[in-house]
């Protein structure tokens, strides 16, 4: 197979992964089985086990790192590594909100190269695939933040451009959140790791959004420490503007 038909396979899988996950969690947050912190908890271990049983079904020869999964340092030396957070915004499942995600990605030497970001609560997964658009901008930018701990730089931005604030929880409802035209700008500051990020990555990139770390720099992924706190998804057409701002 070739490379461009395994990187569409490999974008189909993701989706199909995220899509059923995401279904699973919708039953068990509807079943009144589990409720708040318990139910984000039941939740991470149920999407958790699907997703890594199907992976190593499919996928039985990459590495896998998960956020619910004990890091295995064999992952360093593969050149492909599925990055993936079953359930991304615990909190905003428990609390049966609908900015929560599922993230399923691939890595290809350290670079997103497919994925898919299921958000259940909306009924959409957006996989990373040619056609992707972005609605136009609007007169006045809008700046995504955390719904909790909006980042100082965020804010200093934002107000720099005039941008209306937009509290949101997961990372990936963030940055979906452009893909739907609800947002324009997603900066962050205050600390992620790389199953948070990658599969928006991967799907900003293929909808021609620039993604980056907030000093200009690619995201880089499968390091030794998964930390990494920061990034910036826009306009491309935004993005020079935004990092001088941060510099």
């Amino acid at each position: 197979m070739s490379e461009a038909l395994l990187q569409t396979a490999d974008a189909a899988l993701a989706g199909q992964i995220a899509t059923i996950a995401g279904d699973l969690l919708l039953q068990l947050q509807r079943s009144g089985l589990f409720a708040g912190k318990a139910l984000g908890q039941a939740g991470d271990r149920v999407a958790n086990a699907f997703i890594m049983e199907v992976l190593a079904a499919q996928r039985p020869d990459d590495a896998v790192l998960s956020e619910e999964e004990r890091d295995n340092p064999a992952r360093l030396s593969a050149s492909r590594v599925w990055i993936v957070d079953p359930l991304d915004g615990t909190r905003e499942y428990g609390e049966a909100r609908e900015d929560w995600a599922v993230h399923v990605a691939l890595a290809v030497d350290g670079q997103p190269a497919a994925g898919a970001v299921a958000l259940p609560g909306l009924g959409q997964t957006f996989v990373s695939v040619p056609g992707l658009t972005v609605p136009a901008a609007p007169a006045r930018p809008r700046m995504l933040v955390s719904r909790t701990r909006p980042a100082a730089e965020a804010v200093a931005v934002a107000e720099a451009l005039g941008a209306e604030l937009v509290p949101m929880g997961s990372a990936g409802a963030k940055t979906m959140a452009i893909l739907r035209g609800e947002a324009d700008i997603y900066l962050h500051s205050g600390g992620q790791y790389e199953w948070d990020n990658c599969a928006p990555a991967a799907v900003a990139l293929a909808a021609g959004l620039h993604v980056s770390r907030i000093d200009g720099t690619p995201l880089v992924y499968n390091n030794a420490d998964p930390y990494l706190p920061d990034l910036l998804i826009c306009r491309k057409a935004d993005a020079a503007r935004i990092l001088v701002l941060l510099a």
